[in-house]
């Protein structure tokens, strides 16, 4: 067996809630909020185009923050890891729960009808700084340019 496993989550999709930030009695932050991600595929029966929308509940920690640009509706990419927990309900039934645990959340683009700039907004995995950054506004009808992104070495995928 080997002694190695992973645990990586990686989703793009729409929010579809409004980010909510508590605070522990400690005073740590945690963000929750949920992504819709879909699939669309052609039945080979019908022909018929076909969506399936699946759900996927996003804890961020110590980024108290972000939940102001977390909005309903906004496309976000979330990078995290699956992370299953217990606990019991008010009637005493033991109830298991998975979600994802947000390293990184970077906010795609605006809202389906925004005219306004895509904002990118990274949260630190184990507190290492990262900015965030908004590009300037475009005039209508302009295509959207790409952000200012300088590749580090955490940023090449091999």
């Amino acid at each position: 067996m080997a002694s190695r496993s992973v645990n990586k989550v990686i989703l793009l999709g729409n929010l579809g809630r409004d980010a909510e930030t508590r605070f522990t009695t400690g005073g740590a932050a945690r963000t929750t909020f949920s992504i819709a991600t879909s699939r669309r595929w052609k039945d080979q029966q019908t022909g018929e185009w076909k969506e399936e929308t699946d759900w996927h509940n996003v804890v961020l920690w110590r980024q108290e923050n972000v939940a102001n640009y977390l909005t309903k509706g906004r496309q976000v990419y979330v990078e995290g890891r699956l992370q299953t927990r217990s606990y019991e309900d008010k009637d005493g039934k033991k109830v298991y729960t998975t979600e994802v645990v947000a390293d990184d959340v970077i906010l795609v683009g605006g809202r389906g009808g925004d005219a306004g700039a895509a904002e990118e907004q990274r949260s630190p995995a184990a507190g290492a700084s990262r900015s965030s950054q908004r590009t300037p506004s475009r005039a209508a009808g302009e295509p959207p340019s790409p952000p200012d992104y300088e590749a580090g070495d955490d940023d090449v995928p091999f």
